[in-house]
């Protein structure tokens, strides 16, 4: 089926890139051990302020890791063929999508006992962190992709791609660091989990569409 091989095609090119895969994380480590240094090892301080911490690492480490999405396959011409497969280009989308959150989304969610540890979170804590990475980071990817699409035939679209997609994510985090503020006080969480989730299906059924039409204007151009 065309939609897993374009998943392995993207696995497959960037683990010839491993620096396009790493950093994204590094960066996302570093932010997480930084932060400890400069604010001082006090754990109660620290498990108050770390699932922000957290998730704002995990959001600038999205954004690094957004430009590779479509412009590598926009410079060698390969995206034009991508459009012009029997798959519809919705699925094609798609499946850029679901790779691009494997590559990026699915480390920092198997990073988070390490941040966890660094940023003395508790069990309850770390697992709502979990939950609100595992449905909240394909959102991202979902939104990034949509914003990469427009920006695509841009020489500079890197500055442009930050405004348009960056003020969408807040709702992400707004609810994000509300699981989190909850699973701290010990009072349960599930409405927000819910729109959380609510929001992954709507980006994974929606964008799709919004990439497919936003790559038929970025190329027509």
């Amino acid at each position: 089926m065309i939609f897993f091989e374009i998943i392995k095609r993207e696995l497959q090119i960037a683990m010839r890139k491993n620096a396009e895969i790493l950093n994204p994380l590094w960066f996302f480590l570093l932010v997480i051990t930084l932060f400890p240094l400069v604010i001082g090892p006090d754990p109660k301080l620290l498990s108050r302020i770390a699932p922000g911490i957290a998730w704002v690492a995990a959001l600038l480490s999205a954004l690094l890791s957004f430009e590779r999405l479509f412009r590598d396959d926009f410079i060698d011409g390969s995206l034009e063929q991508l459009m012009l497969t029997a798959q519809p280009l919705p699925m094609t989308a798609l499946a850029k999508v679901v790779a691009h959150w494997l590559l990026t989304g699915l480390p920092l969610i198997l990073l988070s006992p390490i941040a966890a540890l660094l940023l003395s979170l508790e069990v309850n804590i770390w697992w709502a962190l979990v939950l609100t990475l595992l449905l909240g980071t394909p959102v991202l990817s979902c939104i990034g992709a949509i914003g990469v699409a427009l920006t695509v035939g841009l020489r500079k679209g890197g500055v442009l791609l930050s405004l348009l997609v960056v003020p969408l994510f807040i709702p992400v985090l707004i609810f994000a660091s509300s699981v989190l503020e909850a699973a701290g006080l010990n009072v349960p969480y599930g409405g927000q989990l819910a729109i959380l989730g609510a929001m992954m299906v709507g980006a994974v059924t929606l964008s799709p569409f919004a990439i497919a039409a936003a790559l038929r204007i970025s190329l027509d151009n």
